[in-house]
């Protein structure tokens, strides 16, 4: 656990970056500190390791004092994971992960095992390691980095705005490696962001601070978009809120329909005024006959309309709206775990079980 006690900042010319925060961070969980520019979040999470010194209160970090060891010995002890990366360029990437266990007194070779244990733990291919940062592309670079942080094994990650430089797709996949890794690893994560739809992706907690410092509201991820503490932190979550907030309700509730299919490869008859839904030999969904497609000796995935995106029953209600949102037919495709057709989801019936939800 991390625990900020009445923790403030004040720099030498009288500017307030922290403002008399307390919260505590669960062991094993991640909690993302989010706000605008000046809020202090990022100023917060470097107090953490002391690259900050707190002006006044306390930091406990696994019931610790920060300020009981010595500044190095407690950032060996917290692995730090910043924009770019941070990679040294004279190093290759073995030696890059390596540095924090070789500063332990760790021998070479176990530091470089280490290191290529992590490459791979990470999606990195092994025979990587013997390349420069230069060589690799941002995502890699980025991938390197949290390597890196890991490699001494630290109960504790800081992370600031780690993949803020890289583009919206590579982001999303560090995103989804972030949330695959914390499943292995149960690390006690603290990540900084601007970006709410990160926050909130990723969170299992959610600090946001205002500006000068102030904690606006802390909570999860679901709560904060439900039921924002103030003006402030409404119109920081953006007025789309309330579709956010769908990600964290589930959809046991729907009731699915079922609607005409036909089989990739088999002879189709002309179709009247409906749409029907074209499957593989897996009953797996490959797109869309539309209303008055002529017959045909044998279906091709060329004849059909894409199907927009599919939703994984049980899966979160944003995503079936969405699959209703983005498909020809009006009708969201829902699939099981193998990606078979279980049956289909208008958005009026999503919206009925939100309605449902909140008039319960």
């Amino acid at each position: 656990m991390i625990e900020f006690q009445a923790v403030t900042k004040r720099f030498p010319d009288g500017t307030t970056a922290v403002d008399e925060l307390s919260l505590s961070v669960e062991e094993g969980t991640i909690t993302v500190f989010v706000g605008p520019s000046g809020c202090g979040k990022t100023t917060s999470l470097r107090m953490v390791n002391r690259m900050v010194e707190p002006s006044s209160g306390t930091i406990l970090v696994g019931g610790e004092d920060i300020r009981t060891p010595h500044p190095a010995v407690l950032r060996r002890g917290i692995g730090y994971v910043i924009q770019q990366a941070g990679l040294f360029p004279h190093r290759n990437l073995l030696d890059n992960i390596a540095t924090v266990p070789l500063l332990s007194g760790w021998t070479r070779a176990k530091a470089r095992a280490r290191a290529g244990e992590l490459l791979e733990l990470v999606g990195l291919p092994a025979e990587l390691g013997k390349r420069y940062p230069a060589q690799l592309s941002g995502g890699q670079q980025q991938r390197v980095g949290v390597a890196r942080a890991l490699a001494a094994d630290p109960p504790v990650l800081l992370m600031d705005e780690p993949f803020s430089a890289v583009d919206p797709v590579v982001r999303e996949g560090l995103q989804d490696e972030l949330l695959r890794l914390q499943d292995e690893l149960d690390k006690t994560v603290v990540f900084v962001t601007h970006d709410i739809d990160e926050a909130v992706r990723i969170g299992e907690k959610v600090a946001v601070f205002r500006t000068g410092g102030l904690l606006a509201q802390y909570g999860s991820p679901a709560d904060v978009l439900r039921d924002p503490a103030d003006d402030f932190v409404a119109n920081f979550v953006g007025k789309d809120r309330g579709y956010r907030g769908l990600s964290f309700l589930d959809s046991t509730g729907l009731t699915l329909s079922q609607v005409p299919t036909v089989t990739i490869g088999a002879p189709v008859e002309a179709t009247g005024s409906e749409w029907v839904l074209a499957l593989n030999e897996q009953r797996q969904p490959r797109g869309w006959r539309s209303p008055g497609s002529a017959p045909s000796a044998a279906l091709r995935e060329g004849d059909l309309h894409a199907g927009g995106s599919l939703h994984g029953h049980g899966s979160s209600l944003r995503g079936a709206l969405d699959a209703a949102l983005s498909s020809p037919a009006g009708q969201g495709v829902v699939v099981d775990d193998t990606g078979a057709y279980l049956g289909v989801v208008s958005a009026e019936t999503v919206l009925e079980v939100i309605n449902r939800g909140s008039a319960g």
